[in-house]
């Protein structure tokens, strides 16, 4: 049954269409939001097109979140459907190369940057107008673990996740006097084909065994267990609430407290 917490919310969700990003979606809809999605995988769109509340709660175009024009774009379509907005996830992000800085290749470095930093820049930049417009509203990005510990292996993925922290605390500064609260959420291991990529790719570069590699990502936290995306869409959707209202520029990180990422 819908409704709850997030009653007639309206939240935008970046890369929503699979993944952390319709794990955060579900748990909203569920909560009583209504969400408008884009992505960039089609077929995960016209999934998205078979939930029973798709054009009603539940609406998605196809975006690739790294060209500005099309984030424009989106954002006039957005405005057809909803009128102001109490939350932007801003969830896109690459995992990039995995390698030894002085073996990167420097498009693949500015390519994940380019991704991971500036969409959140394009959607950020035109959800504010809409965001004033409610009487107490959301930003929340999605950085990593990574973004406030580190990442051997992985520098572009891990600069990139900082720079949203650090992002993250500038607009919660800017934006706290139009009562718009912004705040990141640092994931740890996720339960992916995500990390499977990561896994597979770090097991290639190290010469190991992915089997290892998963041992060892798992014990990295002190509960000695993945992270679900279910666990990020519960964080989201208590800091769109209500509940959070006075919570704001804090860096939030759901990982069964992680030391390293190494």
């Amino acid at each position: 049954m819908l409704g709850g917490a997030l009653k007639n919310k309206k939240i935008i969700i970046s890369a929503g269409a699979s993944g952390i990003g319709w794990a955060i979606a579900k748990v909203c809809v569920a909560k009583g939001a209504s969400i408008y999605l884009c992505d960039i995988d089609l077929k995960a769109i016209n999934k998205v097109k078979k939930h029973s509340l798709y054009n009603k709660r539940i609406f998605v175009s196809e975006v690739d979140a790294s060209d500005e024009t099309e984030v424009i774009d989106f954002f006039h379509k957005v405005k057809k459907k909803f009128r102001n907005l109490d939350a932007l996830i801003n969830n896109v992000g690459i995992a990039g190369p995995t390698g030894t800085i002085e073996k990167l290749d420097s498009s693949e470095w500015e390519n994940t940057l380019h991704v991971n930093v500036n969409s959140h820049f394009y959607f950020t930049k035109q959800a504010i107008p809409l965001l004033k417009k409610s009487k107490t509203s959301s930003i929340i990005n999605i950085s990593s673990g990574a973004g406030i510990m580190g990442f051997p292996l992985r520098s572009p993925y891990a600069a990139s996740k900082w720079a949203i922290v650090g992002m993250t605390k500038t607009l919660a500064m800017e934006l706290g006097k139009y009562k718009i609260r912004v705040n990141a959420i640092c994931p740890g291991t996720i339960k992916g084909d995500r990390m499977k990529r990561v896994i597979r790719d770090k097991a290639k570069f190290t010469k190991s065994s992915a089997k290892k590699i998963e041992s060892d990502f798992v014990s990295m936290a002190s509960m000695k267990s993945w992270i679900n995306e279910e666990d990020i869409g519960n964080m989201s959707a208590y800091l769109v609430s209500d509940e959070a209202n006075k919570v704001s520029g804090q860096v939030i990180a759901v990982d069964g407290n992680a030391e390293r990422m190494d």
